[in-house]
């Protein structure tokens, strides 16, 4: 089955915005690992606007042994107050997977993937060092990416396909266009010896559809509509329903 990957930057990003702990981050970890969730993601920013780096090192302690621990963000973001950089942080942790992803600091959210291609000289010397740390890694591309070849050869393990363009011609109602384009992208990247991952804005309404188009997903990480559709569900029920739409 597609492991499911809960992203709990939505709730820091509640608790943030008023101070103090609550709602606990650890708590809607547990809640979601109680349920049968595969594995926790966070994403880290430079700019400590939703998971900082104290959630990540609570998270690691709590994870380890349990589920699937993902770490994503951007490599090339320098360290700045409390933010230690993302391979620091993936020093300290060792997380299962680092998801690497090319959003700047200006960003509200991650938009695009990296050019294999061009970005392979820089990105090869950090994926040496998170395989040697232990950690799996995954580069994040757009629906239509190509140079999977330089993935595999930088030492990349997976990819995770940018689904939001997928999401929004989906709910616009014609989304045949972009469901093939990532089903072609996942086919290709599969016959180069990459694992696929997918994520963004992806939900209960259009999980299936993109589950049933690519055969062999590794993984989703949902995290936007999933707190979202919890906050009417309940947070276990709504991880229930993602399982058994993976089923």
């Amino acid at each position: 089955m597609t492991l499911l990957s809960v992203n709990l930057n939505k709730i820091a990003v509640l608790r943030n915005s008023r101070g103090g702990d609550e709602p606990e981050i650890t708590r809607a970890a547990i809640t979601c690992i109680e349920t049968g969730c595969g594995g926790i993601t966070v994403h880290p920013r430079p700019d400590l606007r939703h998971v900082r780096p104290d959630d990540v090192r609570t998270l690691a302690t709590l994870l380890r042994g349990r589920v699937e621990y993902n770490i994503e963000g951007n490599p090339f973001a320098a360290p700045r107050g409390a933010y230690p950089g993302l391979i620091a942080l993936a020093r300290e942790v060792r997380p299962t997977q680092v998801t690497l992803v090319p959003d700047s600091d200006g960003q509200i959210t991650s938009d695009h993937g990296f050019d294999l291609e061009r970005d392979a000289a820089r990105l090869r010397p950090i994926i040496d060092e998170l395989r040697e740390l232990g950690c799996r890694v995954s580069l994040f591309v757009d629906p239509g990416a190509k140079g999977f070849e330089h993935g595999v050869a930088m030492g990349a393990e997976r990819i995770e396909i940018y689904t939001g363009p997928y999401a929004h011609a989906f709910a616009e109602g014609d989304a045949k266009e972009q469901l093939a384009l990532c089903a072609d992208t996942a086919r290709r990247a599969q016959q180069a010896g990459l694992a696929v991952n997918a994520g963004h804005d992806l939900s209960q309404a259009n999980l299936g559809t993109l589950r049933a188009a690519i055969p062999g997903l590794a993984e989703v990480s949902i995290g936007h509509a999933l707190i979202g559709e919890a906050l009417y569900e309940g947070l276990a029920t709504t991880v229930r329903n993602y399982l058994q739409i993976l089923r």
